[in-house]
C-alpha cells in the first residue's frame, strides 16, 4: 500500500510540474520530493532524483542521472549528467556542474564551472572560476573538516588537490597536477609539480 501511495504521489507531482511548463523527457523515471520547488522554463532529463529541500530557479537544465538534495539552484544553471548536489550547496546564476562532479556544503559562484570528475566540499567559490577536471578539495584530515575559499576569476588546472584550510586569491592560476597546501596570493601562478626527467636512448631491461 505504501508503494502504491508513493507511486500515486509521484504521478501527481509529475503532472503538476508538466502543467506548470517544466520540460521532462522520460517523466516516469524522474523522482520528486513532496517539497520540490521548480521555476519557469526548466528542462529535466530522465533518471533525475530530487531529495528533500531542493529549490530550482528559472531556465535551468538538469541532465540525466543527476541527484540533488537540500540545495538551492539559481537561474540559468546547467547540471549533469551524473552530477551529485549534496546538502548545503548553492549554485549561483549561470554556473555549471558537469558529469561525475560532486558538491557538498559549498557555494559555486556566478558563471563558475566544474565540468568534469571533481569533488568540491566545504568550499566557497567566487565568480567566473574554472575548476579543472579531476580537482579535489581535501576538506577532511581524519578528525575535522576545513574550508577552501577560491575567489573570483581563478583558474584551477586539471588534477589539482587543494588541501584545506586554504585560500586562493583573485585572478590566480593553479597549475595542473599541483597539491596546494598554502594560500595563493592575488594574480599568482601556484605550481607544485616535480620537474620532468627524460633519459635519452633508454632501453627497458629484458626478462
Amino acid at each position: 500500500m505504501k508503494e502504491l501511495n508513493s507511486q500515486k504521489l509521484q504521478n501527481l507531482l509529475r503532472n503538476k510540474f508538466l502543467k506548470s511548463g517544466v520540460k521532462m523527457s522520460g517523466a516516469e523515471t524522474i523522482y520528486f520530493s513532496k517539497d520540490t520547488k521548480i521555476g519557469k522554463n526548466v528542462t529535466i532529463e530522465p533518471y533525475v532524483v530530487f531529495g528533500l529541500k531542493v529549490k530550482i530557479g528559472n531556465n535551468v537544465v538538469i541532465k540525466s542521472f543527476s541527484h540533488l538534495e537540500d540545495c538551492k539552484v539559481e537561474n540559468k544553471v546547467e547540471i549533469g549528467p551524473y552530477a551529485r548536489i549534496r546538502p548545503g550547496t548553492i549554485l549561483k546564476e549561470g554556473s555549471k556542474v558537469g558529469n561525475f562532479v560532486e558538491i557538498k556544503k559549498s557555494t559555486l559562484g556566478k558563471k563558475s564551472k566544474a565540468s568534469h570528475l571533481t569533488y568540491i566540499g566545504d568550499s566557497k567559490i567566487g565568480k567566473s572560476v574554472n575548476v579543472g577536471a579531476g580537482t579535489i578539495t581535501c576538506n577532511y584530515d581524519g578528525s575535522k573538516k576545513s574550508k577552501t575559499i577560491i575567489k573570483d576569476n581563478v583558474f584551477i588546472g586539471s588534477n589539482s588537490s587543494l588541501v584545506a584550510p586554504v585560500i586562493i586569491e583573485e585572478d590566480s592560476v593553479v597549475g595542473a597536477g599541483s597539491v596546494i597546501t598554502k594560500n595563493v596570493k592575488r594574480k599568482s601562478l601556484a605550481l607544485t609539480r616535480s620537474l620532468q626527467t627524460e633519459i635519452k636512448n633508454y632501453k627497458r631491461k629484458k626478462k
